[in-house]
């Protein structure tokens, strides 16, 4: 069996062998197709609330933060309550699971005036963010995974089918910020002429969430990343879609700085924030191979001591748990 898991990890590992280096420089921007801009009506209303548990040991931080366990459970802002302002550390400590700003449900809320589907779900990214390795089992049967004491999950897996294994049209290997406002990167065959993935990927799925996964390939584009970054998040929020910013795992920057920027742009735009790199700390080399970039393979086996020692279920586990978060607070059902 163990064999069997280390052939599995070599053959993701050799479609994922480029995904730092391909795609990642390109330098092609063009914005995409949109309608003109016009201002949300933010009036704060009350979001449901859900608890589920996931605790996490940190004993260090990138800026020597110091032991703490953190109980990582998401909670809802008060709708009066004033917009933190995040110093350049603080995403060190944030929850793994966001927490969810009144905000949320008026960009749902808008994504269905524009069609979008309430029952779908996109992924924007590099390689990581392909269903070889992200969240693709939840579209098979049950035995390619195990609930274990998550099985609420089961509700959030069924309601958005179709979406775990899909390959998204804004996910390819070596994908950065700037790559998904390029044209050469599109898909040809469902791709209109000069579309964008992005843009491509929004029309052609019609998704109300978007899990936006960047940053890894960004190390080398670091003075551009948080522009286009912006881009992505006003594109996403002007068509109706929810983005999901997530923090990534590795710390190839050196200084834990692009991560700070998907955590101060989340709590600016207020839009739910994943702090990823916080659920892998408790686990053997904060769940990444020896390359230090890309993240260690188990199956998602949530009832497993041993899979939950590597970084891809904790990583599918804690998305499942964003999604039935997000999920439920934008359509306002009662918290678990």
């Amino acid at each position: 069996m163990r064999n069997t898991s280390r052939l599995f990890t070599l053959i993701l590992l050799l479609a994922c062998a480029a995904c730092k280096n391909s795609a990642g420089s390109a330098e092609i921007v063009a914005a995409p197709d949109s309608t003109s801009t016009r201002a949300l009506d933010l009036t704060p209303s009350p979001l449901a609330q859900t608890s589920p548990t996931f605790r996490v040991t940190i004993e260090s931080g990138p800026a020597g933060t110091p032991a703490n366990e953190i109980l990582v459970q998401p909670s809802i802002a008060p709708a009066n309550a004033p917009k933190a302002t995040l110093s350049p550390q603080a995403w060190i400590v944030l929850p793994v699971l966001p927490v969810v700003a009144p905000r949320l449900k008026e960009i749902y809320q808008r994504g269905l005036q524009l069609g979008n589907n309430p029952r779908a779900f996109s992924k924007i990214g590099d390689c990581g963010s392909t269903p070889a390795w992200f969240l693709g089992d939840f579209d098979r049967s049950s035995k390619y995974y195990s609930l274990g004491e998550y099985q609420y999950l089961e509700d959030v897996i069924l309601e958005f089918q179709g979406s775990f294994a899909r390959t998204s049209l804004a996910a390819k290997s070596g994908f950065n910020a700037s790559s998904v406002f390029a044209p050469l990167w599109a898909d040809r065959k469902q791709c209109q002429a000069n579309e964008p993935p992005l843009a491509c990927e929004f029309r052609v799925h019609r998704p109300i969430f978007a899990f936006i996964t960047l940053g890894t390939n960004d190390v080398w584009h670091r003075d551009t990343f948080e522009p286009q970054m912006r881009r992505i998040i006003e594109y996403s929020i002007e068509n109706g879609v929810v983005p999901i910013l997530s923090t990534k795992a590795d710390n190839d920057e050196g200084d834990g700085s692009i991560n700070a920027i998907i955590a101060s742009l989340a709590n600016e735009y207020e839009i739910p924030l994943w702090n990823y790199w916080l659920a892998v700390q408790p686990i053997p080399n904060h769940g990444l191979q020896e390359d230090g970039a890309h993240i260690t393979w188990g199956a998602n086996r949530f009832d497993d001591p041993q899979a939950m020692k590597q970084g891809w279920p904790v990583r599918n586990l804690t998305a499942l748990q964003v999604l039935n978060i997000v999920w439920r607070a934008a359509t306002d059902q009662p918290g678990l």
